[in-house]
């Protein structure tokens, strides 16, 4: 994967390096992509690292811990969820959280920007893809 905003940072970032927006709230997680796979939005698929901050631009692999449903403007944009180590109650309950949080700023940020399209909004934990059923 690779991160395109550091934990802490306020700026979102694209791919291509360039500033999607700045948000008004610092992100408490690093944000990427996995470059090369994109999302139902046509970007490419975002992630999720929990941990300590990493540097924009690093490349790194994590194991893949869970994945969140996402809408955004009616297209599938889910996140994934990576970690070293097993997630707690505790970082699932901060990722719901920062994710209905984020929906409600996505949502202001596509009427600025005067984007139509359907809802944007936490769908849910997706199934568990690290384990699926035998």
């Amino acid at each position: 994967m690779l991160i395109e905003s550091p934990r802490f940072s306020v700026v979102k970032r694209r791919a291509d390096g360039g500033v999607d927006f700045i948000s008004p709230l610092p992100c408490p997680y690093n944000y990427g992509c996995i470059p090369g796979l994109d999302s139902g939005d046509g970007d490419p698929l975002d992630v999720v690292v929990l941990g300590p901050r990493l540097r924009r631009g690093e490349r790194r692999r994590v194991p893949v811990v869970g994945v969140i449903g996402f809408l955004d403007a009616g297209c599938a944009d889910p996140k994934v969820i990576c970690s070293a180590r097993p997630l707690t109650a505790a970082d699932r309950a901060g990722l719901e959280a920062f994710f209905r949080v984020y929906a409600l700023f996505k949502r202001v940020l596509h009427l600025v920007r005067g984007k139509r399209g359907g809802d944007t909004r936490f769908v849910g934990w997706l199934p568990d893809v690290t384990h699926p059923p035998a």
